[in-house]
């Protein structure tokens, strides 16, 4: 396995942001639900970095439940500017910036708890990322990563978008995007467990999650 691929998700500026942004929108629930899972294991006042947060959905959604310090970190200008505007108009001050995943513009051992959600699948280089989200946290922090499974079945991912509640057009868009371009740059599990095993945390631990896995990392 080689430790670097072309990215290939959708070049995420302007329109493509704009419409994703709308899109995703829709499907608010997700990110109440993994914000409301995932607070239970940061620290009171915890420093957490979002890594590839898009429009900011879950930063904000997780700003609600706690007094936490959160930083997002994206490639994306467009998301950048979105996701401060979508902050701003919540009330909440999430620190948004542009930045590589695989090359983070922060100090080591800052980060109490760090979160990539359906992004990591699209980074050119894997294993340097996973390695970074090691760098930046403290001793004893916690990374968890979250994305879809190579293995997903059809009818795992038919439930998975009509329960987005998106309407026809979106719906189809979707569903091609799976079909066409998420699902071939998608990992497996054995891969996932491969790439981490060429960095410092060694190993890690595998929760399947529907169309999707959540892996969990500890410093």
């Amino acid at each position: 396995m080689t430790s670097t691929k072309a990215y290939k998700g959708l070049p995420m500026e302007g329109l493509i942001a704009s419409w994703y942004a709308k899109t995703t929108l829709k499907d608010l629930k997700r990110h109440k639900l993994m914000a409301k899972q995932l607070a239970e294991k940061i620290p009171v006042n915890g420093k957490v970095l979002e890594i590839a947060p898009g429009p900011g959905y879950f930063c904000i959604e997780l700003a609600k439940l706690g007094n936490y310090k959160i930083t997002g970190l994206d490639i994306s200008n467009s998301f950048v500017d979105i996701a401060r505007k979508n902050a701003a108009k919540a009330g909440l001050k999430i620190d948004f910036r542009e930045g590589n995943a695989s090359a983070m513009p922060f100090e080591d051992d800052i980060f109490d708890f760090t979160f990539c959600q359906a992004a990591f699948k699209n980074f050119s280089e894997p294993v340097k990322a996973i390695a970074e989200m090691y760098r930046v946290l403290r001793p004893g922090g916690v990374s968890v990563i979250a994305d879809l499974r190579k293995d997903a079945s059809s009818e795992e991912i038919d439930r998975e978008v009509k329960g987005m509640g998106l309407g026809r057009i979106n719906e189809f868009m979707v569903r091609w995007t799976f079909d066409q371009m998420l699902l071939k740059s998608a990992y497996s599990v054995d891969e996932m467990q491969a790439m981490i095993s060429k960095t410092p945390f060694g190993k890690c631990g595998i929760q399947i999650d529907g169309v999707g896995f959540q892996v969990w990392l500890q410093k």
